[in-house]
């Protein structure tokens, strides 16, 4: 796990010292997991994945897109205009505000903008978005089914 870590700050140390990482951190994610600590177990479990799998995989590409897969910088949960909607359209608001923030190459822009796959329609270019796709869903579910009853 200590590699998995150092592995993180070194390619996206920037990303969560930035303002906007930090505020993920007050917004909830799945059951009383934050989407700060959402983000950095995916990109966890994309580097698991990565080694355990044999895949090779561009490590700051895929550390930096995990990261980013969900800076929409919200709270999902608080009632508002567009936050029904919300699988289908974080995606896009992630990638508009990673982009505004931070320098993304091409494939940290596949990854953000297609971790939804399958629910959004457009599959993942890079095996890095793929890797993120499986990780994202297994996070969270886990996520979810660990905090149920737990209230």
């Amino acid at each position: 796990m200590i590699e998995y870590i150092r592995t993180i700050n070194k390619y996206g140390g920037d990303i969560l010292a930035s303002d906007g990482m930090q505020s993920e951190k007050r917004f909830m994610q799945h059951g009383r997991v934050s989407t700060y600590d959402h983000s950095f177990d995916v990109a966890v479990m994309c580097l698991r994945l990565s080694k355990k799998l044999h895949i090779r995989a561009d490590k700051r590409s895929l550390v930096r897109g995990a990261l980013l897969h969900d800076y929409y910088l919200y709270d999902w949960h608080t009632p508002h205009d567009g936050h029904d909607m919300h699988a289908l359209m974080h995606a896009r608001c992630a990638l508009d505000n990673a982009s505004r923030d931070f320098a993304l190459n091409d494939i940290e822009r596949d990854m953000i903008a297609r971790h939804m796959f399958p629910l959004n329609i457009t599959p993942p270019k890079y095996r890095e978005s793929v890797i993120l796709c499986i990780a994202d869903k297994l996070c969270a579910l886990s996520e979810t089914f660990s905090k149920r009853g737990k209230s």
